[in-house]
């Protein structure tokens, strides 16, 4: 039967909760356990798929479609296996299964409350589906005391009681500060976060403390003291220079040591955490550097590009290079020559975004980067702009675009009404919701024999996760493949590009999916991996 470890947090959000526990969950991986992470969001959105990057960071997708948050990016990146939609709930999800099993009188004419209901649908939502598991970690968004959050507590507080007795642990994770002017730590956050916890009826096991320097002996006696924690059970969250060194770091001072003793588990194999030495030790021991433009939209919160920061670290481990990233706001570009700041750069990739802001900058990135034979890379959006600019530029069509932007010019980039999903098609309406209707989740592409991206993934058939309601439109494809642009890989019926390369320039690639999702600090994903080789080999700087 499985266990369940529930992580809090508490005095200030963005502490590290998912990092927390997407490492805790490497570590017991370490030791031979299978390991299973879930996220419960308390806020009133279904989903974030409809909410802006710079309100909630990147919106992650998995295999079966769900679009999800940026946690289950690190829970997929640490512990290597695939998410899917049963991992990751909301206060709206719960609300809209809740209110439409009412609507059918489900409910049997009983009045529909937060106690039972709403908490009942949690706790089937962590209990449902752990079968083989030995562990499953269930992280709760927020902070303890936020008013949308309290049913989660409520909930997982009744866990505690109906699971058959050691078989649920609480782990709190706190900020505690450093007073520069008192010139030390203060314990006092932490103190009131674990009494409003208790106060829910919640008594942590672990005490995790976010904190950027060793905790003295007096203050790490005070918070056991006051917060009814074992000395032993107070772990120190050191700042770290790379989330990888998180495992490493937490087993050093016993974390997962002490999730087992809170278990009453006695003679557990020891953590082999090798393969977590060797991706440290690659990225503090590199062989050289390269400069990656990443000319985007949103660039001034890096949670909205963060499963692309990660795969392209990831090629560099693979390249054993260190990758430093220039930042570049796409709308900067607009109406003036981009050399100025991409002239002393290794390669350029340009990200996923929506809307037509910033797109005009980013249709001059690609063509510099054309122009001046330097690696370029273009995802989702990046890619059809890439085909727009080769369209005007390369084929011709002056007033190609998007049909995203309004309906004048060459469509060159559509909206998808249709398409295949398997033997099952898929239908939407410009007009319908925005909300879980684009192109989402695993989808099978063919690739061409000969061609360098089937090349890079060493064959023809691959399967890749998207995001997107706009393709590039295959009438145009003979036009922009007689001016030098090949379509490389399509939909298995040849319906919708997705792949585009320039055969002549040293390696331009633009892919309508989203590779990084699929990328592994032990399995760098394949197109990250050649395009940081590229970058390193790029002529003009080596």
């Amino acid at each position: 039967m499985a266990r369940y470890i529930f992580i809090t947090g508490g005095v200030v959000s963005s502490l590290g909760k998912g990092l927390a526990s997407a490492a805790l969950g490497a570590a017991l991986q370490a030791r031979g356990y299978k390991v299973r992470l879930r996220k419960l969001d308390p806020y009133l959105n279904v989903d974030p798929g409809t909410m802006s990057p710079y309100q909630h960071g990147e919106c992650y997708v998995t295999d079966d479609g769900a679009e999800t948050d940026l946690d289950l990016g690190h829970y997929e990146r640490f512990t290597g296996r695939s998410a899917n939609k049963q991992d990751n709930i909301t206060t709206g999800r719960i609300y809209q299964e809740i209110i439409a099993k009412e609507r059918r009188g489900d409910y049997l004419g009983g009045t529909v409350q937060v106690i039972p209901h709403v908490t009942d649908a949690i706790k089937n939502f962590v209990l449902d589906g752990n079968e083989g598991y030995d562990f499953v970690l269930c992280e709760i968004g927020g902070t303890v005391g936020d008013i949308e959050g309290l049913p989660f507590f409520e909930a997982i507080r009744q866990l505690g009681n109906e699971l058959p007795r050691g078989q649920a642990v609480y782990i709190h994770l706190t900020l505690l500060p450093y007073i520069a002017s008192a010139g030390e730590m203060k314990t006092k956050p932490t103190q009131h976060s674990v009494k409003e916890l208790r106060s829910i009826g919640i008594q942590p096991d672990i005490l995790m403390v976010r904190c950027d320097r060793q905790i003295p002996e007096n203050e790490r006696r005070k918070l056991s003291q006051f917060c009814n924690v074992r000395p032993e059970a107070v772990i120190p969250a050191y700042d770290a220079k790379s989330i990888y060194e998180v495992p490493l770091a937490y087993h050093k001072e016993g974390l997962d040591e002490q999730v087992l003793d809170a278990f009453d588990i006695t003679g557990s194999p020891s953590a082999d955490l090798s393969r977590w030495e060797k991706i440290v030790d690659g990225l503090h021991n590199p062989e050289g550097e390269v400069t990656i433009a990443i000319v985007g939209k949103y660039t001034v919160l890096k949670d909205a590009y963060k499963s692309l920061i990660e795969a392209l670290v990831h090629g560099g481990l693979a390249n054993s290079v260190k990758v430093n990233l220039k930042w570049l706001e796409s709308e900067a570009f607009e109406g003036q020559d981009p050399a100025s700041v991409l002239e002393n750069v290794n390669g350029i990739l340009v990200p996923g975004g929506f809307g037509e802001r910033g797109a005009e900058g980013k249709i001059a990135a690609a063509k510099y980067a054309r122009e001046n034979n330097i690696p370029y890379f273009g995802i989702c959006f990046g890619m059809q702009m890439a085909v727009v600019e080769a369209a005007r530029n390369l084929a011709g069509l002056s007033a190609a675009s998007s049909s995203e932007f309004g309906g004048e010019g060459e469509p060159v980039v559509g909206l998808m009404t249709e398409w295949a999903k398997g033997n099952a098609k898929e239908v939407r309406e410009a007009t319908g919701d925005l909300g879980g209707t684009m192109r989402l989740g695993a989808y099978d592409a063919r690739l061409k024999e000969g061609s360098k991206i089937a090349e890079i993934y060493g064959t023809c058939d691959i399967s890749e996760r998207h995001r997107h309601r706009y393709e590039v439109n295959i009438a145009y494809r003979e036009q922009l493949e007689n001016a030098g642009m090949v379509f490389s890989g399509t939909s298995p019926d040849g319906v919708l590009p997705e792949t585009v390369e320039i055969p002549s320039h040293p390696w331009f690639i633009g892919v309508q999916y989203h590779p990084e999702l699929k990328s592994r600090p032990f399995e760098p994903h394949p197109l990250f991996s050649a395009f940081v080789g590229a970058a390193r080999n790029n002529s003009r700087l080596v």
